[in-house]
């Protein structure tokens, strides 16, 4: 057999319009603090490609337009839903007594590694993220209803938030989508 690749035209995406009406999968994305634009920008782009509900911008993260943002969402800031809150935990607090499962990636005491927790469909999800070099505030750890991590066997302690996020977007994906 002989591949062929698929010209972009082919590919038979979504208008924005189809995007906006399609049925997600129930996970939103929380970004605590995150410094880069590109980060920003890579996020808004992978959760419109696992078709995620809401990205919450927190704190000094910034907002949509901005062309750094835009370099790497590539149009994903006109699909996916976003708003933004100056204080995560408040937001976090708000979610909680709306019925969301609150998930922080990060490394803690008593976390589960990504690989050995099962998403269900009970209620919705909201993945934290944190800042690139603080991580997930200890506040929003200790108020998160469960905590995550991926593990790492090489000499490094971390990984890029967007690919972290990407990893656990496809791994809930994979469960509920």
């Amino acid at each position: 057999m002989k591949y062929q690749k698929i010209e972009n035209d082919q590919l038979d995406r979504k208008s924005i319009e189809d995007f906006k009406s399609s049925a997600k999968i129930p996970v939103s994305i929380v970004l605590d603090n995150i410094r880069s634009l590109n980060n920003i920008g890579s996020v808004f782009r992978t959760s419109d490609a696992f078709l995620l509900q809401h990205i919450y911008l927190c704190g000094i993260t910034a907002c949509p337009p901005h062309k750094d943002i835009q370099k790497t969402a590539l149009g994903a800031t006109q699909t996916v839903n976003w708003s933004y809150h100056e204080d995560t935990l408040e937001l976090v607090q708000e979610l909680q007594q709306n019925n969301h499962t609150i998930v922080s990636v990060e490394q803690a005491v008593g976390s589960i590694f990504l690989q050995e927790y099962e998403p269900s469909n009970e209620k919705p999800y909201v993945l934290v993220f944190g800042n690139e070099v603080k991580g997930v505030s200890q506040q929003v750890v200790s108020s998160s209803d469960l905590v995550i991590e991926i593990p790492q066997l090489g000499t490094k302690h971390s990984l890029n938030i967007a690919n972290t996020m990407s990893i656990v977007a496809w791994e809930f994906f994979k469960s509920l989508g």
